[in-house]
């Protein structure tokens, strides 16, 4: 498993905790913004409903106001009646008003953040799974779940109340000040002296809850990782009696989150605290000064109420700002992420095709003329020098050498996994290019000597070969697999539940279904990728057989270190440090003196 942090290719943590709110960021995050688009009748729904419930609720504070005076022989303010029995029943009505408003637009703000953050997860999701094989090979597992989970939702808790709850503390905030100064001039100046010092405090204190929230988010995602790497290789972690060790790394991980959530808690700590004391403060200044303004006949009993109740929607409006203000900082950290992973150039599938059409035909010829490549990871590593062979229509043409001599590029190559750097693929004569990626892939399968199969039942494993494939269709690649007895032994029998990867079934067992699902989609070009080195002889029998079904009437590549496997090849590739050193049939090839193929054969033969 791996044990490094995160990888070069991925963003610092340090650059994502300087996201703040600037137009930069205002632009970068207008690709998520689209999503909204689809429900913008809904969102525009709610913001009205928003607009209406904050509105009714600044009412409040100016009817007890209006009760008070009323109670006190006052005339009335705001063409309110002389009556407190009808401004009882008036704000009541306007209460159930403010209910009803209410319902709808979390209603509404929800449904739209729910399905545009629906929308978000399956683009970003396709985008992975269409991204190029270098992509994965430089990031972990764990690192790109993150980025499904954690950080979409946290655009999502943005989206679904964060937003809505900032414009509606904007409207009350704002609301307030202007009531404030229509009350009282006098009071309202010595109230927002305070002002510029919580806007400095504001700003200091949102700078470091930034940088802490953003390094509490990517410890969390590593110590996520963790959790993932270790469950995927469940099965190392317990062969190296090493649960402990993982148990004390994860710990050791969390307890970083720990120290980091405990310093952002200290600068919330303190930022509330300076928030109560300004703010609160002032409160109790303007009741001190208020009633003294009364006490001088400047200001009625009823104004100076309506004027605390007001001073504290203005004083609440300003408290809640630094928590959203955090929040909206987090999603657009966020946002960055999911954004990186939305503007990688993806390849050239759609998300509409499940039928697996194809438009051109590939009849079987392959040829490999004068390729040369590296990986985009290991540029100073040559894996093909200059390969060049045919594989004609319906040969089986065998690659061997030595580990690492580049059998397995290949058939990355031929799947078109990676692109050459000099060289080129032709098929059926004509460059790979001219073919639409998914034509490739759908007419091309491999068998691999590590089949992976999906944590689904027998029967869905194999339908993976081919999505509209009946049940007659899946039994009877069962049966040519060699598969279908030991299917029907299970209680369940195709029904049969095979587990995480496969590990409810046999190594055997799962190299049939690979090759059933391989007979499922009928290939033109087959590419069998040590299928067989992993087994026992009485397996490695039943694969045979099934392998030998499976080849008939098609081009196949053999990629082998079992050299008996191959004797019967139309041709033999031998591989040596990325170039071939030997080509030709079994018989011919044991021929050459001080040959590699004969070396291996000899090799082998001793063992």
């Amino acid at each position: 498993m791996a044990r490094n942090g995160l990888n070069s290719s991925s963003k610092p943590a340090e650059d994502f905790t300087k996201s703040k709110i600037n137009k930069e960021n205002l632009q970068k995050i207008k690709g998520l913004l689209k999503y909204l688009r689809p429900y913008k009748t809904k969102f525009l729904t709610g913001m009205v409903f928003l607009l209406l419930s904050s509105i009714v609720g600044l009412s409040f504070p100016a009817i007890i106001q209006v009760m008070v005076d009323v109670a006190v022989n006052k005339a009335p303010k705001y063409g309110l009646p002389n009556s407190i029995n009808t401004i009882g029943l008036i704000a009541f009505i306007l209460l159930f008003f403010q209910s009803f408003v209410s319902f709808f637009r979390i209603r509404l703000f929800v449904e739209v953040a729910e399905k545009s953050l629906a929308d978000i997860r399956r683009d970003t999701y396709f985008k992975m799974i269409t991204l190029p094989m270098n992509f994965f090979a430089n990031r972990r597992v764990g690192e790109l779940n993150s980025r499904i989970s954690s950080d979409l939702s946290q655009i999502q808790d943005t989206l679904t109340t964060t937003l809505a709850e900032m414009i509606r503390q904007i409207i009350l905030l704002v609301g307030g000040i202007v009531i404030l100064v229509l009350i009282s001039g006098k009071l309202t100046l010595f109230l927002l002296c305070v002002l510029p010092i919580v806007v400095v405090a504001g700003v200091f204190f949102g700078k470091a809850l930034r940088k802490v929230s953003r390094n509490a988010q990517d410890k969390l995602a590593e110590s996520n990782t963790i959790v993932e790497e270790t469950l995927q290789g469940i099965s190392n972690v317990k062969a190296f009696v090493n649960e402990a060790f993982e148990v004390k790394r994860y710990d050791k991980s969390l307890r970083e989150v720990v120290q980091i959530a405990l310093k952002g808690a200290n600068y919330r700590g303190a930022f509330a605290s300076f928030i109560v004391f300004c703010l609160f403060g002032a409160i109790m200044g303007v009741l001190w000064y208020g009633t003294s303004l009364v006490q001088n006949g400047d200001l009625s009993v009823g104004d100076l109420l309506g004027y605390v109740f007001y001073s504290f929607f203005v004083g609440a409006a300003m408290g809640s700002f630094p928590e959203l203000y955090a929040n909206v900082q987090k999603a657009i950290g966020a946002s960055e992420r999911v954004l990186e992973i939305l503007a990688e150039e993806n390849e050239a599938i759609s998300i509409h095709e499940t039928n697996h059409q194809i438009k051109k035909v590939i009849k079987g010829d392959l040829t490999f003329n004068d390729t040369h490549f590296y990986y985009p990871s290991r540029k100073d590593i040559q894996v093909l020098d200059g390969v060049s062979f045919t594989a004609k229509a319906g040969e089986k043409v065998a690659i061997v050498g030595p580990s690492g001599a580049g059998k397995s590029t290949i058939a990355s190559l031929i799947l078109q996994f990676y692109y050459l750097q000099n060289g080129e693929i032709l098929f059926d004569n004509q460059p790979a290019k001219s073919f639409d990626l998914t034509d490739i892939r759908n007419q091309v399968a491999i068998v691999p000597q590590d089949v992976l199969l999906f944590g689904g039942t027998i029967k869905e494993n194999i339908a993976y070969g081919k999505l509209t494939a009946s049940d007659e269709e899946i039994e009877l690649a069962a049966k040519r697999a060699n598969a279908h007895q030991f299917i029907t032994g299970f209680p369940e029998s195709y029904e049969t539940v095979v587990g995480e990867r496969g590990v409810k079934l046999s190594g055997g067992q799962r190299q049939r279904i690979a090759i059933a699902r391989a007979l499922l989609k009928d290939p033109a070009i087959l590419i069998l990728d040590e299928a067989t080195s992993s087994l026992d002889s009485e397996s490695e029998r039943l694969v045979q057989e099934a392998l030998e079904v499976l080849m008939k009437g098609r081009t196949s590549i053999i990629i082998a270190h079992r050299l008996s496997t191959i004797r019967e090849a139309d041709k033999i590739i031998v591989l040596d440090k990325g170039k071939i050193v030997e080509s030709g049939n079994h018989q011919e090839l044991l021929l050459v003196e001080d040959g590699l193929y004969k070396h291996l054969s000899a090799l082998q033969f001793e063992i």
